[in-house]
């Protein structure tokens, strides 16, 4: 799917001087940073969900 992404003026140089000296493209690089920021989320959310299970285990168990 197309998206245009407008970026400010010092982010896209700084964008543009990464891909230029990592041989890659700024799409590339842009994906890979949405990529990875996804994953620190999910795994934030699985860490916040496991902490629960364990601090909460005697009353889930009850509730079971």
């Amino acid at each position: 799917m197309a998206m245009t992404l407008r970026l400010p003026d010092d982010l896209d140089a700084k964008l543009t001087e990464r891909a230029r000296r990592e041989g890659r493209s700024k799409q590339e690089l842009a994906i890979e940073a949405i990529r990875d920021a996804q994953n620190r989320a999910e795994l934030k959310v699985d860490d916040v969900l496991s902490e629960l299970m364990d601090s909460d285990a005697e009353i889930l168990d009850y509730l079971k």
